[in-house]
């Protein structure tokens, strides 16, 4: 914990600096939820197809999924999503003419999260 996904658009790919991201996400769940730096794991799934509005405009969507466990209070997980887009603003840089959305969310893991980390 915690378990972070980011969905991207692929036409965000070269302007992602995806380990960049990551990198400073982990501090500021440390800080902020209390995590473990060394169990923050992010993956990222690149979306080749998105449509915003009735798709005539040239967007590319970030989506951060914060998976943490339960007892954090609103605030706690308004700072870190509101972290999370500033970051967002930060390592991703549109190519010209098309317009980012980004949105992040926190949600608890269910009581059956279980985690295993083998050598």
């Amino acid at each position: 914990m915690p378990q972070i996904t980011v969905d991207y658009s692929g036409q965000l790919a070269e302007g992602f600096d995806r380990g960049g991201f990551a990198r400073a996400l982990h501090p500021l769940l440390v800080d902020v939820a209390g995590a473990s730096s060394d169990t923050c794991k992010t993956r990222f799934v690149r979306t080749e197809e998105c449509v915003v509005g009735d798709g005539t405009g040239s967007d590319g969507i970030v989506h951060v999924m914060i998976g943490l466990l339960p007892g954090r209070s609103d605030e706690t997980k308004a700072r870190v999503t509101e972290g999370a887009l500033d970051l967002v603003r930060q390592y991703v840089k549109p190519a010209d003419g098309l317009r980012l959305h980004a949105s992040a969310e926190i949600r608890d893991l269910d009581a059956s999260y279980r985690k295993s980390a083998e050598a």
